[in-house]
């Protein structure tokens, strides 16, 4: 699935963590956000152009989006496929 989101100074709420079933590749194309993975101690400030690559399972939560401007993403959610046997 493709999404477009469009953040306008939104955080995840206190104590909350996404938690999905399925990895997210994220890019701003505009504005900037912190995004924070559970296992580091800092959020990883994005900024446009700027892309992440988040494996299922991986908890992670938006720590701020920029609060002057709109923060434009394109995130793709998608299962990744194991790697295909070779049939020798």
């Amino acid at each position: 699935m493709i999404e477009r989101i469009v953040s306008t100074g939104q955080a995840s709420p206190p104590g909350f963590w996404y938690d999905q079933a399925w990895s997210e590749w994220v890019l701003v194309l505009s504005g900037s956000a912190g995004l924070l993975l559970e296992d580091e101690p800092t959020p990883r400030e994005l900024k446009r152009g700027d892309y992440l690559l988040i494996p299922a399972g991986r908890r992670h939560r938006v720590e701020w989006t920029d609060a002057t401007e709109p923060t434009l993403w394109l995130a793709v959610h998608f299962v990744p496929q194991p790697p295909a046997r070779n049939q020798g």
